[in-house]
């Protein structure tokens, strides 16, 4: 394992160092580094410390793990890999994001999952333990999102969530009696049925942070979709 003393570098440095280092890297004393591990495949990397803007982007395989927070762009047009935050993400977590996981054990701020998108098996995924904020799932074409509001269910998302989705799932534990969507979405209660296939991110965000799944599970939960696969159609049409 190489360890590396991140204060003593700058964002463009750091990263050379990371590109060079041994299969499995911890970074200690990281404060506001930017792009760290981007493109990455075939690496193990632990971040003690707070890492920049866009940790992550176009990661391609690499398992990263933040022991602390995150700031904007986690994840930025991610292809594979995981990520995994042990604390709070700033905004625009996961933007177009095509495949790979990001696990987030408190919240997320604005516009988490933007243009995220599927293709055949590639099906990326977000999952966050507190809540998330205005615009969540912003023209969300595919993937999934998950929110489980474990300090409080009932402001589990801010704003505008879904606004211009026509793809993909968002499952959120909740109601959702006080939130407001837009219109072209099936808003629903989550049948057991519909549990099954989130059931494996919520499993593995509970292994990763020690979180009670059977009380997480006992909750209810609701399923939100696109009814159209084209939401502007009657912004462009005469009839």
């Amino acid at each position: 394992m190489t360890t590396i003393n991140a204060k003593d570098y700058d964002y463009i440095d750091l990263n050379n160092k990371i590109r060079k280092s041994e299969k499995v890297c911890e970074l200690n004393n990281c404060l506001g580094q930017r792009f760290i591990s981007a493109g990455l495949k075939n690496k193990i990397i632990t971040i003690n410390g707070t890492p920049g803007n866009a940790l992550g982007a176009y990661l391609n395989g690499a398992e990263i793990t933040v022991n602390g927070n995150a700031q904007d762009a986690v994840g930025d047009t991610m292809n594979d890999g995981k990520i995994v935050i042990y604390g709070n993400i700033g905004d625009a977590a996961g933007y177009a994001m095509r495949g790979g996981s990001i696990y987030v054990k408190g919240n997320a701020g604005y516009r988490a999952g933007i243009h995220m998108k599927e293709y055949k098996e590639k099906i990326p995924a977000i999952v966050i333990g507190g809540k998330a904020g205005s615009f969540l799932g912003e023209y969300q074409a595919g993937g999934i999102i998950i929110v489980l509001g474990l300090e409080n269910s009932d402001e589990i998302v801010g704003n505008f969530p879904c606004t211009g989705m026509h793809g993909g799932k968002m499952l959120l534990r909740s109601d959702c009696k006080n939130v407001r969507f837009p219109e072209n979405l099936s808003v629903k209660a989550a049948t057991d049925k519909d549990m099954e296939e989130f059931d494996k991110y919520i499993s593995e965000f509970c292994r990763l942070f020690g979180a009670d799944k059977e009380k997480i599970m006992n909750s209810a939960f609701t399923i939100i979709t696109p009814d159209t696969k084209n939401p502007y159609k009657q912004m462009y049409v005469m009839n």
